[in-house]
């Protein structure tokens, strides 16, 4: 049986019409779920819930994890800092489930993929700390925002040697897209597996566990490197 994937969804909402509402709903880029498919896993979406004991009924009910990225930011106070001038829109129910979920995995060695916001939310959970916006605090840092398809890579990211990320992807260097405003500034418990040209953490990892954070959204890229990532939770999840 494929091992089932737990996929966390981001929150919108249905478009007004007349007579009916904007409704909220959750929605899943389709490139999550078929990247978890094509690497052999069986994905299912979570819900979010105010209820203390669904994060670990979820976390029971899956063999791994994947923490999806978004437009929107960790909330400051998560990583003991004020906001600042160039945060962005917060989903403080979206992150207090998908931290709750995190932890849940963490402790029952649940394998973890955290990709973009996901990454940062881990590296929070870690101990660690965020700059609120590279332009503005990291000193000629790259445009993290391209401009192009996210489809085709932004820039190169080093992959340090001898870490778990490196044995995964087999290579020493991959050309990565990048959709985000705030990085890994303190990567607290984790430690850092790829950097950008600029200095910008682009990947942690956590020694002696699954759980591997990426800047990147290599369910969009296509190469087996990108996939890899997938592949490589999934093998886990099967054990």
């Amino acid at each position: 049986m494929r091992p089932v994937i737990g996929i966390t969804p981001d929150l919108g909402e249905t478009s007004a019409r007349p007579g009916r509402p904007a409704l909220p709903r959750y929605e899943l880029k389709q490139a999550y779920a078929d990247a978890v498919l094509a690497a052999g896993g069986l994905p299912i979406v979570l819900p979010y819930s105010d209820d203390e004991s669904a994060p670990q009924e979820a976390i029971d009910l899956c063999d791994g994890l994947v923490i999806t990225g978004g437009a929107f930011d960790i909330p400051p106070e998560l990583y003991g800092a004020q906001a600042g001038q160039k945060i962005g829109p917060l989903k403080r129910g979206r992150t207090a489930f998908e931290q709750r979920v995190l932890r849940a995995a963490l402790a029952a060695d649940v394998p973890v993929l955290g990709i973009c916001g996901g990454m940062q939310l881990l590296a929070v959970e870690l101990g660690g700390a965020l700059y609120q916006d590279i332009q503005a605090e990291v000193p000629g840092a790259l445009d993290h925002e391209q401009q192009n398809d996210p489809r085709e890579p932004g820039h190169a990211v080093k992959v340090l040697p001898g870490t778990a990320l490196q044995a995964i992807v087999g290579a020493d260097g991959l050309e990565v897209n990048s959709t985000h405003h705030q990085a890994v500034k303190d990567p607290g418990r984790a430690r850092i597996c790829a950097l950008a040209p600029d200095g910008v953490v682009e990947a942690i990892e956590l020694p002696g566990k699954f759980a591997l954070g990426v800047e990147w959204h290599p369910e969009l890229l296509a190469g087996p490197e990108h996939l890899a990532l997938y592949r490589a939770l999934v093998d886990r999840a099967r054990r």
